[in-house]
Order: structure tokens, then C-alpha cells, then sequence
């Protein structure tokens, strides 16, 4: 075992994953999921020694008993792994315009995270959290805790893509603009398709979609990040699981005035009741909608929408390409498990040059990365 091991923590609005990686070679000692927090059935699972086990948290519990019972419960079956602990990194939604790489924790980026977060209110709040608690387990790591922002990679975009056709004030006196989200995961997939197609980083040009509950895409020129689809907020852009993405702003004042919706009651249904949920009236789940696809009216009409969305701004984000498109790459649950959603969204792409070959999509599934296009056609 190595003494480089590093202890990665993800508090999300209603859950925490948690790993333990060795940073010289990548290998994993320690892997879990803490979910359903606020709820009755608020549990949590992990996997160590290749043994998989489960256990619940008690009703109600959240991030703060999640992680202590990962300390206290979990790390004390193995105590080597606490002992050889070097760094714990922190992933962070929000991080406005003030980071534009990873950051080691203080005071001050602690107060940074604070200030943001009103641009990400379901996940920042959360992260302050986990950076609490990992300082008071661990305070011999102090000074080796490591913020990762979601919004540092955006940072290369240029002014045109990140300002709102707003009054100009909004962005210089209160920071209304652009941010997006899903930056750690953009860029890390940017350098596997770099890899991949025999290129150096700095020359791809390819548009990345990363496709889970939330989602996003991601317009990548030279390596670098030129437009994004979430904006100020994760609220932006997609149709995702919970999130309607994209809609008329105008919605918001005819829901209030028409239906006497609160602010608070439409902030909720366009965040946690719409997107799939809302499409199908049934789940947030993408694999309901595919499973369902041929037989079921609300499955193939989220479907519909969602693939139509997807395929809207892949296609947009081809003009700022500047007449060269290596690839679109998929990640995420959806985008690396979802086989249909791929070749639909593709397949309104035809005009562009994608093929999907079904076999080889079929086969890049369930942890396997590869290339979905037919022989020829543009890179997928």
C-alpha cells in the first residue's frame, strides 16, 4: 500500500460519496455511497478488500452522520488507511469567478464557497459540510485539504458566452453570468479524448456531454473550454432528471400570476418536479425511460424531449468549432450507459457527419469507453 493515499469527498444536495485512491497509480481502497439523507430509508454503502457492505443511517440522517460513521465505523475496520491518509480533496459546485484552478483550504476559501453559495444553494451549503467534519476527523490534515471546482474549468470561456443580454451592472456589481458546472468532470474526459484520438490536448476540438441527473455540455476548442450549457446556476441548459432546464423566463411570472405560485413553490418544482419527472409524471430515472421507450406514452415522450434538447445544443455548439469537430464524448451514467439516448440525439445529427454503428454503441456500455460511430463517419 502506498503512503500517497488521498481521501476524496462529494457531498451532494442529498448525498455523499466518499473514496479512499492511492494518488501515484490510482488504486482504489475504499469506495461508497451515502444516500436518501433526510429520509427514513437514509443508508449508506461501501466497498474495501473487494467485500461489498451496507448499512443504515438512522431516520433523518444527513451528511454530517454519514460522515461520521465512515470515520468511526467504516476507516476503523482497516485504521491504516486513516494513518496513511496524505491529502483529502473536496469537490465544489460553485466557485464563481474567483477560481480558476484547484485551491488548498483556508479561511478565505472557505468564505469563497460561502459567498457562492447562492449560485449553487443545493450543493455549496453541502460542501461546507464535508470540509467541516474532514477538518475536525482529520486535523493532522489541516493544511492539506484541497478544494476541486466544478467552475474553474469554464473560466477560459470568452465574454461573449458567458454574459446574459441583461442590464451590464448585474455582472459587474453581482456576478450574474455564465458559471456552469461539471468542470472536474469535462476536463478529465477532454484528456481521455485527447488520448484516444492520438492528439495533444491543447489541439482537440470536441463537445462533451456529461449526462447523469444533472447534465451538461460542453463546447471544448483547443483544449480548452469555450461555451458551456449551465449557467449561473446547475438550473440551466438540459433537460435532466429533477431540472427542466432550458425554458421561457416568462413562465415563471405566468405561473405566479395565473396559478398564484409562489416563488419558493416554482424555485421547487422546477428543480426537484420537473425534467424527467415532470415529462413522465412517474421517475427521474433515465433507465425507466429507455426500458419503456416502445411501450409506454410518457417514457418516449421524455425521451423525445430530452434526446431533442441534447441534440439542439451539440449541434449549436458545432459553430464554435471553427470548421473542425474531432468527436462528441459521452460520460456520466446517462451518457455512458444509455445507449439509446446516444444513438437518437446522434441520429438528429446526420447533417454533421454522425453514424451510429448500434453494435458498437451496445458494446461502450457499463464501464467500457469506446468509439459508437460507424467506420468513417465522424468520431462519436
Amino acid at each position: 500500500m502506498s503512503s500517497k493515499l488521498v481521501l476524496v469527498l462529494n457531498c451532494g444536495s442529498s448525498s455523499l460519496k466518499f473514496a479512499i485512491i492511492d494518488a501515484v497509480n490510482g488504486d482504489e481502497y475504499l469506495s461508497g455511497l451515502a444516500e436518501c439523507f433526510h429520509l427514513p430509508e437514509a443508508r449508506i454503502k461501501w466497498k474495501m478488500d473487494g467485500g461489498k457492505q451496507e448499512a443504515a443511517l438512522g431516520a433523518g440522517a444527513a451528511h454530517s452522520e454519514a460522515l461520521n460513521f465512515m470515520v468511526n465505523t467504516i476507516l476503523a475496520q482497516k485504521p491504516e488507511l486513516s494513518e496513511q491518509l496524505t491529502a483529502i480533496g473536496h469537490r465544489i459546485v460553485h466557485g464563481g469567478e474567483k477560481y480558476t484552478s484547484s485551491v488548498v483550504i483556508d479561511d478565505s476559501v472557505i468564505q469563497g464557497i460561502k459567498d457562492s453559495a447562492s449560485f449553487a444553494p443545493l450543493h455549496n451549503p453541502a460542501h461546507l459540510i464535508g470540509i467541516a467534519e474532514a477538518l475536525k476527523s482529520f486535523p493532522k490534515l489541516a493544511d492539506k485539504n484541497v478544494a476541486v471546482f466544478d467552475t474553474a474549468f469554464h473560466q477560459t470561456m470568452p465574454e461573449e458566452s458567458y454574459l446574459y443580454a441583461l442590464p451590464y451592472k448585474l455582472y459587474k456589481e453581482h456576478g450574474v453570468r455564465r458559471y456552469g458546472a461539471h468542470g472536474t468532470s469535462h476536463f478529465y474526459v477532454t484528456q481521455e479524448a485527447a488520448k484516444m484520438l492520438n492528439k495533444p490536448v491543447e489541439e482537440v476540438n470536441i463537445i462533451t456531454c456529461h449526462l447523469g441527473n444533472g447534465g451538461s455540455v460542453s463546447a471544448i476548442r483547443n483544449g480548452k473550454c469555450v461555451d458551456t450549457s449551465m449557467g449561473l446556476t446547475p438550473l440551466e441548459g438540459l433537460v435532466m432528471g429533477t431540472r427542466s432546464g432550458d425554458i421561457d423566463p416568462a413562465i415563471i411570472f405566468h405561473l405566479h400570476d395565473t396559478l398564484g405560485m409562489s416563488v419558493e413553490d416554482i424555485n421547487k418544482m422546477l428543480t426537484k418536479e420537473s425534467g424527467l419527472l415532470g415529462l413522465t409524471e412517474v421517475t427521474s430515472d433515465c433507465r425507466y425511460v429507455e426500458d419503456n421507450y416502445e411501450t409506454k406514452a410518457d417514457a418516449r415522450r421524455a425521451m423525445d424531449v430530452y434526446c431533442h434538447r441534447l441534440a439542439k445544443y451539440i449541434g449549436s455548439y458545432c459553430a464554435l468549432m471553427e470548421g473542425r469537430l474531432d468527436a462528441v464524448v459521452f460520460t456520466g451514467g446517462i451518457g455512458e450507459n444509455a445507449a439509446m439516448v446516444r444513438e437518437l440525439s446522434l441520429g438528429k445529427l446526420g447533417v454533421l457527419g454522425f453514424e451510429v454503428d448500434h453494435e458498437r454503441n451496445l458494446a461502450a456500455r457499463f464501464g467500457k469507453s469506446g468509439f459508437i460511430n460507424k467506420e468513417g463517419t465522424r468520431p462519436a
